[in-house]
């Protein structure tokens, strides 16, 4: 009986090792982009896609035909809600030290942007998984879109006087 165990803990491994292989790379990229991290010096998003992978890795059996990938961004998301929410606040906008467009979005405003444009997944789809009807989805979305597409306008430039000879 052992052996038998030990072969299914050793393939179980193996396939899991193949999935992260494939699909790392671009969970760790939806990762960043929800933390507005730079990629380069990204630390909780790594955080978020260890925790992520961690679960996924602990449901591997359960999963039954189900895409380990869509589990994985399930975890990212479930992790980011969780975390944002004592991070930033209910709205937490604004991250000085956060570097990128991104991080003008409100934590909800990033998750739904990343899954929706990023990741390619449909409202309908989107709002099940937050727990959201599909009309706040859509709302949350559009208000993201147009923050990105018309930041605030800050003060206008100094002039600079140039001297004439």
């Amino acid at each position: 009986m052992r052996g038998r165990e030990a072969s299914h803990g050793a393939r179980r491994a193996r396939e899991f090792e193949v999935f992260v292989a494939g699909a790392a790379g671009r969970l760790l990229h939806t990762a960043t982009l929800l933390t507005a991290e730079t990629p380069d010096a990204n630390p909780r998003a790594r955080r978020l896609l260890t925790h992520a992978l961690a679960y996924t890795y602990a449901a591997w059996d359960r999963l039954r035909g189900e895409d380990p990938y869509d589990r994985a961004r399930q975890q990212l998301a479930i992790r980011f809600t969780r975390t944002a929410w004592h991070t930033y606040g209910a709205l937490g906008r604004h991250r000085p030290e956060a570097a990128g467009t991104l991080a003008r979005l409100s934590p909800q405003e990033r998750l739904v942007v990343v899954l929706r444009l990023y990741e390619g997944i449909a409202e309908e789809q989107t709002a099940a998984l937050l727990g959201l009807p599909v009309e706040r989805v859509r709302t949350i979305c559009a208000r993201a879109i147009t923050t990105l597409l018309h930041p605030p306008r800050g003060p206008a430039p100094a002039v600079r006087e140039v001297a004439t000879p």
